[in-house]
């Protein structure tokens, strides 16, 4: 076998992302030659797809594409590394992706990996990515939001990587600074849902017992419990729900006054996180 220098087993693997031992064991292989060295981890990396599958791919990245001012997609493409997760091709294929999601419209996630970019699925488009990079790479959700006015802001969370954190703000007319602001406020504060009216009844209901057990627990009044329950679930309204969230330009304000102050409304949004829920 040949002998290679760690010198080219580096830019091999910046050229494929593949792992070191296995781009110095490439290269050995192909006497050296770049080309056959790439093509071997192409063929290594199709056989090994199907191991991956019980993999986690918790890093990756967050990709917005607009239409207009009134249809926008977000998605959140994972892979195991942060390494891939800078790689070009993997941000190509980010790219590509969320620009057919915005064209296409898929209802969910199975239907998107069935539909085809350039006469292939998106599921073969994700296996050659796969097979290439040498990670499991998959999709783990998308938003599309149409109507109204649609702003998006993507944040990163470390300068040499590519965004983790993607926001969408829908207003019900345009109005760019006020979006941008709740946008951005969105990003840094984390709210769950849009206001109280939004919280499915379920989540209410287990927040409420929680708080009942705790007060009780604290000996307080039993006349006074429905009282100190509601003021504790208005707090958490306050926590988790974007519109009664105090602004973070401007605490002595909610986000709601603010849309109100600008003569808008909120009508939906869209945060994700990689790897969060």
């Amino acid at each position: 076998m040949a002998s290679v220098s760690m010198a080219d087993v580096k830019r091999l693997r910046e050229l494929t992302a593949a792992g070191m031992m296995d781009c110095k064991k490439a290269l050995e292989e192909a006497g050296g030659d770049f080309d056959k060295a790439i093509e071997l981890l192409r063929l290594k990396g199709a056989k090994d797809v199907g191991k991956r599958e019980a993999r986690t791919a918790s890093n990756g990245l967050i990709a917005v594409e607009h239409v207009g001012d009134s249809l926008a997609a977000l998605l959140e493409l994972n892979c195991e590394t942060d390494f891939v997760a800078k790689n070009e091709r993997f941000q190509a294929l980010a790219r590509d992706i969320v620009k057919h999601i915005a064209a296409t419209k898929p209802a969910d996630v199975p239907t998107l990996l069935e539909s085809q970019i350039d006469g292939k699925t998106v599921k073969e488009r994700l296996d050659e990515t796969n097979a290439a990079l040498g990670e499991k790479i998959e999709i783990r959700r998308f938003t599309l939001l149409e109507g109204g006015y649609i702003t998006s802001y993507l944040h990163k969370t470390d300068p040499q990587l590519p965004p983790a954190i993607g926001v969408l703000v829908q207003l019900d007319k345009p109005n760019a600074e006020v979006a941008k602001d709740i946008a951005q406020h969105t990003a840094a504060m984390a709210p769950k849902y849009l206001s109280p009216d939004t919280v499915p009844a379920e989540v209410v209901q287990k927040e409420r017992e929680l708080y009942e057990r705790m007060t009780r627990e604290e000996g307080k009044p039993e006349a006074a419990i429905p009282k100190i329950v509601e003021g504790r679930l208005n707090a958490w309204y306050k926590d988790f729900t974007l519109l009664e969230q105090a602004f973070v330009k401007d605490n002595k304000k909610t986000i709601r006054q603010v849309a109100e102050e600008a003569g808008v409304k909120v009508l939906s949004f869209t945060r994700y996180k990689v790897g969060q829920a």
